[in-house]
């Protein structure tokens, strides 16, 4: 019996509220049961140096947590002078995970920066930013086609993700936080809407894991990626 009360490969109750915000060209509060993310998209058209005169868009991502996200108050990073290990690592995957879903020429010359902002967590905080962050990019790149500053779509595929884990011997789908604090074996995993797979960052925390259970907790990771994307597409019609 998982600690929610959930089936094995059961998710969370989701939620997609867009247009959260006035003044961004994209928004949407995600909730992946008690995970709720605040995600907005930025267009500038600016791309960083590397690339400029290629012809080519950027995507990159920013993400923070709120100080009373969690349980106990967490000092705002602003306050120390510099972010912190984990924030750098979650922004930088929020950013090329949803580049792997754009075509960059078709996007032009120009940055959409997400930023996404942890209203409260929950676990899976980084998979909710994910799959928030591309409604509220799809959201900007709708503005973009209706004002004719692009001709084409470059979102050829949605991103969405999930966490999975081995929690008491057992694979289970979007663990929340008693379940990813106790789990055996904790993964992440970012795919497409046609099951392609972006990235997975898996790991023992505790106990080893066999090919079997990795096949195992890819096949739940497939489906709840599935669930999120008809999620973002109905939030996105």
């Amino acid at each position: 019996m998982r600690p929610s009360g959930r089936k094995l490969d059961e998710m969370r109750a989701v939620s997609i509220e867009t247009g959260f915000t006035k003044h961004a060209e994209g928004s949407a509060l995600i909730k992946m049961g008690d995970t709720h993310v605040l995600c907005t998209a930025t267009i500038e058209d600016r791309v960083p140096p590397f690339i400029k005169g290629s012809g080519l868009g950027w995507v990159t991502a920013e993400y923070g947590m709120l100080p009373r996200a969690t349980n106990t108050r967490m000092r705002r990073e602003a306050a120390s002078g510099k972010q912190g290990g984990r924030t750098v690592e979650i922004q930088r995957l929020i950013g090329r995970s949803l580049r792997a879903g754009v075509d960059r020429s078709a996007l032009g010359e120009r940055q959409i920066t997400i930023d996404c902002d942890v209203l409260q967590a929950d676990g899976g905080t980084r998979c909710a930013s994910i799959t928030g962050g591309w409604v509220a990019l799809k959201l900007a790149v709708n503005k973009l086609l209706k004002a004719g500053d692009i001709i084409s779509d470059p979102l050829v595929d949605p991103v969405a993700a999930v966490s999975c884990g081995i929690y008491a011997g057992q694979p289970l789908l979007d663990l929340d936080y008693p379940e990813d604090s106790e789990a055996g074996v904790d993964g992440n995993f970012i795919l497409t809407g046609t099951s392609r797979l972006i990235e997975v960052q898996m790991s023992a925390e505790g106990q080893t894991f066999s090919r079997d259970q990795m096949n195992q907790l890819m096949d739940l990771a497939e489906k709840g990626v599935s669930e999120l994307v008809a999620a973002q597409k109905a939030a996105t019609a």
